[in-house]
């Protein structure tokens, strides 16, 4: 794959899902191994064994930053403590991790879910918040001529409720992800970095994505996330950081 054109500078983040095991086991040296391979942040999915004070100063000690934080959609009803963990761990962005698909069953009901969750963002907005959906591929199919994702988005105000692409879900779900980003980028402060295994190890054009997303001109951080692995997993990201360093991006 040809390497892109020098780009702005975003700083770049991991995803803790991606190595959930390490960080149920110890989260703060699992945050050390993260740094070590020179990303700058951290997206948070749960805690691992401490709790957001505990959290915070492990990264700290990691010389990380909370770049956001994941929550499941049946946590909606705690907002309080939600806005309490996510000033406690310093972090502005809080991002619904996914929707049961289950749930799509019309385009009015796909536009109730962006009126609850522009109703969450706004209450999160009024503490300085800002909130998120993060997408995978059963968003992009298709009711009365419009993806399950226009009709959320149309729902809500992008000051209530932003997005988090997941640019290998966009692609595997056969919607163009640099499109997407063109389409919806300013409405994007976070952006998943994903492939089939390491970043450049699949069939996402990530030229063209970078393009999208400097032309655009409105990321925050560039979240790398990986659930597959064609080796250990701190291999696999050391691997996607080498590919990421080659394009100017780590």
């Amino acid at each position: 794959m040809p390497s892109p054109a020098p780009l702005r500078r975003i700083p770049l983040a991991l995803q803790l899902w991606s190595v959930m095991e390490a960080v149920a086991g110890d989260l703060a040296a699992a945050a050390a191994r993260v740094a070590a391979l020179g990303f700058a942040g951290v997206e948070l999915a749960g805690y691992g064994n401490l709790d957001a004070r505990g959290v915070r100063a492990a990264l700290a000690d990691a010389g990380l930053r909370p770049a956001g934080m994941h929550i499941n959609p049946a946590r909606l009803g705690e907002i309080n403590q939600i806005i309490d963990e996510a000033l406690t761990l310093g972090t502005k962005h809080v991002t619904c991790a996914f929707w049961p698909r289950s749930l799509y069953v019309s385009s009015a009901a796909c536009e109730r879910i962006g009126e609850r969750l522009a109703e969450f963002g706004a209450n999160l907005r009024s503490a300085g918040l800002r909130f998120s959906f993060h997408n995978h591929d059963a968003e992009l199919a298709v009711l009365n001529g419009r993806t399950v994702l226009e009709w959320m988005l149309g729902a809500a105000a992008p000051r209530d409720l932003a997005m988090e692409p997941d640019v290998f879900w966009l692609h595997h779900a056969g919607y163009d992800p640099a499109r997407f980003l063109r389409e919806q980028g300013a409405r994007c402060p976070l952006i998943h970095l994903r492939d089939e295994a390491e970043i450049g190890g699949g069939p996402v054009d990530y030229p063209e994505v970078f393009a999208a997303i400097d032309a655009v001109a409105s990321a925050e951080w560039l979240i790398v996330e990986q659930d597959r692995f064609n080796h250990e997993p701190f291999e696999s990201l050391r691997r996607g950081m080498a590919q990421l360093t080659q394009w100017g991006r780590a």
